[in-house]
């Protein structure tokens, strides 16, 4: 019988002792645990389309346009869904399955990451979002000079 150690929650509030010069990434650490208990609504998908472009999906059926907005702050994402409900004309269901709830969806980026632009289509609302990186920080080649 083997003695083995599994990790089966991360205490993260614990390591802040330990962690001294680290307090921005053990914050976004508890931050995203946080968020963790959240719902996992609207679905979302994210595609690596090559090495600095990236597109976030996120499955919107049924939001119209101005019930969604978009907004970064402190390089956090913010994808907010608020619909507008009519009690004008009462609608009676004889069954309602398909979801009619608001959502708050956030994505922490990296740095040097952007939002190029947003589009909805067929109820997909997709974000292109491309990192680019300063000059200073690109890999660069040093020539060697050779003496003969």
């Amino acid at each position: 019988m083997s003695n083995t150690l599994t990790l089966r929650s991360l205490d993260i509030p614990s390591i802040h002792k330990f962690g001294i010069g680290f307090e921005s990434v053990l914050d976004e650490l508890m931050r995203m645990n946080a968020g963790q208990a959240t719902t996992n609504y609207p679905p979302y998908n994210i595609v690596k389309c090559s090495e600095n472009d990236f597109d976030i999906e996120l499955a919107v059926a049924g939001f119209a346009e101005g019930e969604i907005d978009i907004k970064i702050e402190n390089r956090v994402l913010t994808i907010t869904g608020t619909k507008h409900m009519s009690f004008d004309t009462p609608i009676e269901y004889l069954y309602h399955g398909i979801s009619n709830r608001n959502f708050v969806r956030e994505f922490t980026l990296a740095e040097h990451v952007e939002v190029k632009d947003a589009a909805n289509a067929n109820g997909i609302l997709t974000l292109h979002l491309e990192r680019k990186l300063p000059k200073e920080m690109q890999p660069k080649s040093i020539a060697i000079k050779y003496n003969t």
